[in-house]
C-alpha cells in the first residue's frame, strides 16, 4: 500500500501538505544574494532536524515560499514556528544588517493552505456515497 504519495508510521497512512508563506518585516527586500542561499540551508537544516520534507522552496527577496509535507501530529503552526525562529535567530546573528534595518526579521503572520492529492469536491462525493453501500 506504500507508495510515495503516503507515508506509514505505526498506526497512520498520511500525505498532508502545507503551502507556506511569510515575509520579513515590514515586507523588506532583505532575502538576498548570500542570505538567500544561508536561509535555503538553514530551512533544509531544520527540516531535517524536525522530520518535515521540503518538497519544494522559493525564496523571493521579500517572502519564503514552501511546499512541505509532515505528519499527523505536526501543526502548521508549529511547523512555521521552527523554521521562523530558528532562521530569525541564525541569519540576524550572522549578518549584521539583518539586525539594524528591522527590529525582527519576520512578520508575525503567515499564510497557510492545507494541499491535497484529491480534491475537496472528491472527499465529499465520497462520504455522501457511503450510506449507498
Amino acid at each position: 500500500m506504500a507508495t510515495e504519495r503516503w507515508k506509514l508510521s505505526n498506526t497512520t497512512v498520511y500525505n498532508i501538505g502545507f503551502h507556506l508563506i511569510w515575509c520579513p518585516k515590514y515586507r523588506r527586500n532583505v532575502l538576498k544574494n548570500e542570505i538567500e542561499e544561508r536561509l535555503k540551508e538553514l530551512l533544509h537544516e531544520k527540516a531535517e532536524e524536525i522530520g518535515v520534507t521540503i518538497e519544494k522552496m522559493e525564496v523571493m527577496p521579500d517572502q519564503v515560499h514552501l511546499f512541505v509535507k509532515a505528519n499527523p501530529t505536526m501543526s502548521p503552526h508549529w511547523i512555521v514556528q521552527q523554521f521562523k525562529g530558528y532562521t530569525s535567530r541564525i541569519l540576524r546573528q550572522e549578518y549584521s544588517e539583518l539586525r539594524t534595518r528591522i527590529p525582527t526579521l519576520w512578520t508575525r503572520n503567515y499564510y497557510c493552505e492545507s494541499v491535497g492529492h484529491i480534491s475537496e469536491a472528491t472527499i465529499k462525493e465520497y462520504i455522501e456515497e457511503q450510506k449507498n453501500k
